[in-house]
């Protein structure tokens, strides 16, 4: 397994000082936020190297000076903005980023309207291995996967906003790859709202697809499916894919499962994966595309991932998170598959995994 998380060498002061970063990092986080979204940021952008006065940037966006100042002070001591000589302010470069760059804009709402208040819960939900933190959003539900359908708007956006950047990035790559011996006949395993189904259905005219999904998240998918005048080739199949008693359309061309099997704990994914091979035939093939933190070009795809794990115990599940390659290829061992070939940097961070009975 590729470890992209060298070690560093650094100082006893060095130390201490990363240290107390983590120990403020929920505050830096909500201040950075907060200057966005209340337009700091932009004024500071606009006011270019020359900087802009935190009165003038508390007179164009009527605040507070007080609270413009405390803003900005903080700005400065995680680098989102600078000070110049006379005592104006500018935008950093990482503000820049904070503020244009829409894989860092994306993230940050995923993290402020979907985890941030459940992650107050993380020690429990460790303790327990179930989603403690989702009660933030009500108890009735066990997954967030269940509450999804009924949660806030903002929270719901800001969760198909995180969720699709990253896939619509890799299924383009994908499509080629698993159309090339022409299947006849797919099954999309949680389709989620049936995005993938959809480039499918029109990538291959000649595909029929079934959409595998919990009923209330299903319907989503099957509304899309309606409005883009697809219902003659794309069916429905309501399913709890926990049940073990719940097995799969045998002798399907395409077993698909996209950002799915992070969703689920080993012995789950081992049990899902066991009942689609229970149902393959020879002419059967299995794709998995997951984004496994081992396998990244970059460490900051790597922080991002394996940090994104904590949603899974926090909210998700309880037992989930993005795994290594290394542990996938073991859970799909364990069902009786064999990994036949893998596809690696599909999109921005993906890995597409084909497997056979």
């Amino acid at each position: 397994m590729k470890n992209p998380f060298r070690k560093k060498k650094i100082s006893a002061y060095e130390a201490i000082h990363e240290a107390h970063k983590i120990a403020f990092g929920p505050l830096i986080f909500q201040a950075a936020r907060t200057m966005r979204d209340l337009g700091i940021l932009q004024q500071l952008e606009q006011g270019g190297t020359e900087g802009v006065s935190a009165q003038t940037i508390a007179d164009n966006l009527e605040l507070s000076l007080y609270g413009v100042e405390t803003l900005l002070e903080s700005g400065l001591s995680c680098d989102v903005a600078e000070m110049t000589d006379d005592g104006l302010f500018t935008l950093s470069k990482i503000g820049h980023f904070l503020l244009n760059d829409t894989m860092t804009q994306i993230n940050m709402d995923y993290n402020h309207y979907v985890n941030y208040q459940g992650m107050f819960y993380l020690d429990e939900a460790i303790k327990a291995g179930k989603p403690a933190g989702l009660k933030v959003f009500g108890k009735q539900w066990e997954t967030l996967y269940q509450a999804l359908p009924h949660l806030p708007e903002k929270v719901k956006n800001s969760w198909y906003c995180f969720d699709h950047f990253y896939s619509d990035s890799a299924y383009p790559d994908s499509l080629p790859i698993i159309f090339r011996n022409q299947p006849r006949t797919m099954l999309d395993i949680g389709t989620n709202i049936g995005k993938f189904t959809l480039l499918a259905a029109e990538y291959n005219p000649d595909i029929e697809i079934t959409m595998v999904d919990l009923p209330d998240q299903l319907q989503n998918a099957v509304n899309h499916v309606e409005s883009a005048g697809l219902s003659s080739r794309v069916q429905p199949l309501a399913m709890d894919l926990l049940d073990e008693g719940n097995g799969f359309p045998h002798g399907i061309d395409i077993y698909w499962l996209s950002q799915f099997l992070s969703c689920f704990g080993k012995q789950e994914i081992i049990s899902i994966l066991r009942r689609i091979a229970e149902a393959m035939d020879v002419n059967s093939t299995v794709y998995i595309l997951e984004t496994c933190w081992d396998r990244q070009r970059h460490v900051t795809s790597a922080y991002s991932l394996v940090n994104t794990s904590l949603y899974f115990t926090a909210l998700a599940s309880g037992n989930s998170k993005m795994y290594n390659s290394q542990e996938l290829q073991a859970c799909i061992d364990a069902a009786g598959l064999t990994l036949s070939q893998t596809y690696d940097n599909l999109g921005l961070c993906h890995t597409l995994f084909e497997c056979r009975k």
